[in-house]
């Protein structure tokens, strides 16, 4: 149901392996089991890429300039991807941690199309997908604010490869795809415009 809103668990704040060791493992996966991804740990991933660590002043687990958190994440969910979950499109509410959906449908290979046929992000069961509103860092910077927002991209792409590898989850951060392809697939604002694609699957070798 599109609209729809669903109850992610809580984040597990304390993982079985070290932050050390996480960074020591990362590697780009483009190999994935089938398998599907655990309601849990699609919780702790989205929390890397922008959970609330902060309730008071509302900071978040990546770093941003000036607090103005130009990033939104959605997930695309394949058929079978989520144990939990049904096959589409599905925005990540931070302040909530919830996740509500906003396309219904497995895309898995439309988005691979737009991601001119890299065939990992067809095979993996999820896809996160950052997105960017400009206006709210360069409001601020001015056209320096850019450079920011693609800064902070890059963080949020390593908080989840490393939460990742903490769970025995394979990921690659992708940047070669149509942009007007993937909004238009997503059905995003005009204002928000795709970073990343980002494919995540079971490890086959964990």
């Amino acid at each position: 149901m599109v609209g729809g809103k669903v109850k992610l668990p809580s984040p597990r704040l304390r993982g079985e392996m070290s932050v050390e060791e996480a960074i020591s493992r990362r590697r780009s996966r483009r190999e994935y089991s089938g398998e599907p991804i655990k309601g849990e740990e699609l919780s702790n991933l989205l929390w890397a890429a922008q959970g609330i660590t902060d309730s008071v002043n509302r900071f978040r687990a990546a770093p941003s300039a000036g607090a103005t958190y130009p990033l939104e994440v959605y997930v695309v969910i394949g058929k079978g991807g989520i144990e939990e979950l049904s096959e589409g499109v599905y925005h990540y509410n931070p302040f909530e941690h919830i996740l509500e959906k906003r396309v219904e449908g497995d895309l898995s290979e439309e988005i691979c199309s737009a991601a001119v046929s890299q065939p990992w992000v067809r095979e993996a069961p999820i896809n996160i997908i950052l997105a960017s509103i400009y206006e709210r860092t360069t409001g601020r910077y001015g056209e320096r604010g850019i450079r920011y927002v693609h800064m902070e991209a890059g963080h949020v792409g390593e908080n989840i490869y490393l939460q990742a590898e903490s769970l025995g989850l394979g990921t690659v951060v992708i940047g070669a795809f149509y942009d007007e392809w993937v909004q238009r697939l997503l059905e995003l604002p005009e204002n928000q415009k795709p970073l990343y694609i980002i494919p995540v699957g079971r490890s086959p070798h964990s």
